[in-house]
C-alpha cells in the first residue's frame, strides 16, 4: 500500500476528521464582558510570501463540520490544515466589522427568537433585490453580541445544528487574534482571506466597509506585503480604490452570471462574463493579483450536469499574472457535479476527491472549500 505523507500544515493537527473535530468541539467561549508553465510560475512567484504550493481556503471556515463564520468554524479549519480563513465582512450600527455571509441574518443567527428585536424587521433593496429580515447594520454590536449563530442550511447539514446557539458572531478583530494565536499553536502561519460584502450597498447607508477594513490591517501590522493577507470582492470600484491604501494582495470575484453590483448602479454595461474575457483578465491584473471565480467558469457542466472540458481561463488569468482560486469546493451531493455523486440523497457525502483532482488538473493555484480536511488529504495523495 501507498504511504501517503502529510503535507507539513497537516501534521500539528490531529490525524482524522473526527480526531480534529473533538478537540475543538466548543472552542468559542461566551466572554465574561490551463496556463502556460513560465506564466504559471511568474503568477505564483508574486504571489510566493502568501501561499504554498496549492493554497487551501477555509470557506468561512470548516462550515462542512460547524456553523459558518464562527470562531469554532474558522478554528478546525485551521487545525484541519487550512492556509487561510476567509471571512465575509459586514459592518454594524456602530462601525465594527463583524463576519456574516450576508447583512441579513436571519438565517444565520436566532434573531428572530428574541422579542426584542421584532421591530427591526425590515424590507430592503440588497443590490437591487428586495430582501425582508434583519441586517447587521441596524444593530450595535452589544446587541449583535446577545445572539447566537446557527447552521445556515440545515436541510443539508443536520449534523451542523447539534452546534446552533453556542457560538457568538465574531468580529473581523477576533478573527485576527484566532489566526494568530493558531500560526503560533500550530507552528505554520494561518492567513485571513476577507471578503468586502455589498460594497456599494454598505456605501449607500453611509456605512463603508473599506475604512474600517484599512484601519483594522493598519493597526494589527498587516498591510504590508509580506503578511499573509488577501482581499477579495466581487465589486471592482472598491478594489481600485483599495489599491492605493492597501499594499496585501486583491483578488476579483466573478459569477457565472450577472455582473457587479458596481457596474450596474454606475450604468456599465459589463458583466463578469467579460470580466473573465482574455482582454478583461488583463485589465484586472492592473489592480489585482489573483481571480476567484465560480468553479463552472473553470469546469462548466455539461447537460447532463457532470463536468465538462474546462474553458480558457486558467490559461489566459495566468498569462496576465493572476493566480487563480475558484469557489466553493463542498463534500456533499447537492453541490457536486453528477460524476462525483454518490447517490441521489443531498445530504450524502459524494466524491470531492475526484471533483478536487478534476480543477488541479485544469491548473488551478488554490481553492475555497467547506470541507478542509478533504482538500488536505486530496493535496497530499497528489504529491
Amino acid at each position: 500500500m501507498k504511504r501517503t505523507v502529510l503535507p507539513r500544515r497537516f501534521v500539528p493537527a490531529a490525524a482524522s476528521a473526527l480526531a480534529v473535530a473533538a478537540a475543538v468541539l466548543v472552542p468559542q467561549a461566551l466572554p465574561t464582558s490551463a496556463p502556460a508553465a513560465d506564466t504559471a510560475d511568474t503568477a505564483a512567484q508574486a504571489a510566493a510570501k502568501h501561499r504554498d504550493d496549492f493554497v487551501i481556503v477555509g470557506h468561512r471556515g470548516a462550515s462542512g463540520y460547524r456553523p459558518e463564520h464562527t470562531l469554532a468554524s474558522y478554528e478546525l479549519a485551521a487545525r484541519m490544515g487550512a492556509d487561510y480563513i476567509e471571512p465575509d465582512l459586514v459592518t454594524t450600527k456602530d462601525r465594527v466589522l463583524v463576519a456574516r455571509h450576508e447583512p441579513e441574518i436571519g438565517g444565520t443567527t436566532d434573531v428572530a427568537a428574541h422579542p426584542e428585536f421584532v421591530g427591526r424587521k425590515k424590507t430592503k433593496q440588497l443590490d437591487g433585490v428586495a430582501v425582508t429580515g434583519w441586517f447587521t447594520e441596524d444593530f450595535t454590536l452589544a446587541e449583535l453580541r446577545t445572539l447566537r449563530a446557527k447552521e445556515r442550511i440545515p436541510a443539508i447539514r443536520q449534523q451542523n445544528t447539534v452546534f446552533d446557539g453556542r457560538y457568538q458572531v465574531p468580529t473581523l478583530q477576533e478573527v485576527i487574534d484566532l489566526s494568530r494565536r493558531l500560526s503560533r499553536e500550530l507552528g505554520r502561519p494561518i492567513g485571513i482571506y476577507p471578503e468586502t460584502k455589498h460594497p456599494t450597498y454598505f456605501q449607500q447607508q453611509g456605512l463603508a466597509l473599506e475604512p474600517e477594513l484599512v484601519k483594522t490591517l493598519n493597526r494589527n501590522g498587516l498591510n504590508r506585503p509580506d503578511a499573509k493577507v488577501f482581499v477579495q470582492s466581487f465589486e471592482v470600484a472598491n478594489l481600485k480604490a483599495l489599491r492605493k491604501q492597501l499594499r496585501v494582495p486583491l483578488v476579483q470575484l466573478t459569477s457565472s452570471s450577472g455582473a457587479p453590483y458596481d457596474f450596474v448602479v454606475a450604468g456599465d454595461k459589463r458583466t463578469y462574463a467579460d470580466i473573465v474575457s482574455a482582454s478583461g483578465l488583463r485589465e484586472v491584473a492592473t489592480y489585482a493579483k489573483g481571480l476567484g471565480p465560480s468553479k463552472d467558469q473553470v469546469i462548466p457542466l455539461d447537460a447532463t450536469g457532470k463536468l465538462g472540458q474546462p474553458t480558457a481561463l486558467v490559461g489566459n488569468a495566468h498569462r496576465a499574472g493572476l493566480v487563480v482560486h475558484p469557489y466553493t469546493f463542498r463534500v456533499e451531493n447537492n453541490f457536486l457535479p453528477a460524476n462525483f455523486d454518490s447517490s441521489a440523497v443531498a445530504a450524502e457525502s459524494g466524491n470531492l476527491f475526484g471533483e478536487i483532482a478534476a480543477y488541479r488538473k485544469a491548473g488551478i493555484d488554490g481553492l475555497f472549500t467547506d470541507n478542509t480536511d478533504v482538500a488536505v488529504a486530496e493535496e497530499a495523495e497528489a504529491r
